[in-house]
């Protein structure tokens, strides 16, 4: 396999920061583009992205910059890492400087409000000629830039794609598997933002480790019944992108879902929990995206509702936890392995 010679990663947060210096680190040419022009300089002078990543030093391979065309320009692999809902602005903004058969990986894990689009499949709108894949799994950026071993899933039809993916990221400390399971790989990423706001919720209250294994196992039910409804395998969900990523969502308090969960736990409204952790935890807006969706297709998703109601509609916290409860003792536990279909489109 040829090596690449330029790779872009658009998106200067903290995951963005980590994967760039990764493939610096690996003696690749890559280029880490954010629009903030005064954050672009302070990381090119102190070599440290201060605003996500302080005390982190970047490598010497690693371009930072805010010109997205040169960013872009000669660029064969491009990360794109940032929040949902700037994804699709970015990729209309990127399509005149990206090349055809370009690889273009999402790393977001999110879900466009209005459409239920997933990243990957804005990708295939927005740029219908490149090859689309899709990271995802327990992926702690400040845990990665410390190279504790960790794992991710790099999910894609483009065994190509993976291929390459695995050889850029892949190190001693960071592992790269990869699935052909696109669609469940990223719904599962997706889902899991929810629950880590209900478990940092619970954090908050002091609930016990009894409770915290109720609430995975009713997290992992939900998202299973939510999966298979929509044609995904729910098989994946018992992998690293589904239960891996779940468990630390829910019990890692460097999660920003966790985090948002715990201010709200601790009495803050969602407008300053969301101020007090100051980045994007997408888990708010997924919440709000599936319960609508769930209750137009039916599917039982009790804590999704709970959790709903107590962010938007001010119902106390105690209703998430007691929802645990107060459910069908014989489905509520219950993970969904059905028959896999096609999603409809």
């Amino acid at each position: 396999m040829v090596a690449p010679q330029k790779i872009a990663v658009l998106g200067g947060g903290t995951f963005g920061t980590a994967i760039a210096n990764m493939i610096a680190t690996n003696g690749r040419n890559v280029v880490l583009w954010m629009r903030d022009e005064e954050n672009v300089e302070r990381c090119r002078q102190t070599r440290e992205n201060h605003l996500y990543l302080p005390g982190y030093q970047l490598h010497e391979n690693l371009q930072v910059s805010s010109d997205l065309h040169g960013s872009l320009k000669g660029a064969e692999v491009i990360f794109f890492s940032v929040p949902s809902s700037a994804f699709r602005t970015l990729a209309k903004d990127a399509r005149q400087y990206i090349a055809p058969e370009a690889m273009v990986i999402s790393t977001a894990k999110g879900i466009e409000a209005n459409t239920f689009k997933l990243m990957s499949e804005i990708l295939e709108e927005e740029l219908p000629e490149t090859r689309v894949g899709v990271i995802s799994g327990p992926n702690l950026a400040k845990e990665i830039v410390n190279r504790a071993i960790t794992a991710t899933v790099i999910a894609s039809d483009d065994e190509r794609l993976c291929k390459e993916v695995q050889v850029l990221l892949g190190s001693p400390y960071f592992r790269v598997y990869a699935n052909r399971d696109r669609f469940g790989v990223e719904l599962a990423g997706a889902l899991k933002n929810i629950y880590g706001i209900a478990a940092g919720m619970g954090a908050a209250m002091k609930m016990g480790q009894n409770t915290t294994s109720v609430l995975i196992t009713r997290s992992l039910a939900e998202m299973s019944r939510f999966a298979a409804k929509l044609g995904a395998n729910p098989m994946t969900f018992l992998g690293l992108s589904g239960v891996g990523d779940l468990f630390v969502t829910c019990t890692s308090p460097l999660s920003r879902n966790y985090q948002i969960g715990f201010a709200l736990g601790e009495g803050l409204t969602l407008d300053q929990a969301v101020a007090k952790v100051g980045q994007v935890a997408e888990g708010v807006n997924t919440t709000k995206i599936i319960k609508q969706e769930a209750e137009e297709l039916g599917i039982y998703m009790p804590l999704v509702s709970a959790l709903y109601e107590t962010m938007f509609n001010k119902k106390p916290v105690s209703e998430v936890l007691s929802s645990l409860m107060l459910a069908e003792q014989s489905t509520d536990v219950e993970f969904t392995a059905g028959e896999c279909h096609e999603r409809d489109v």
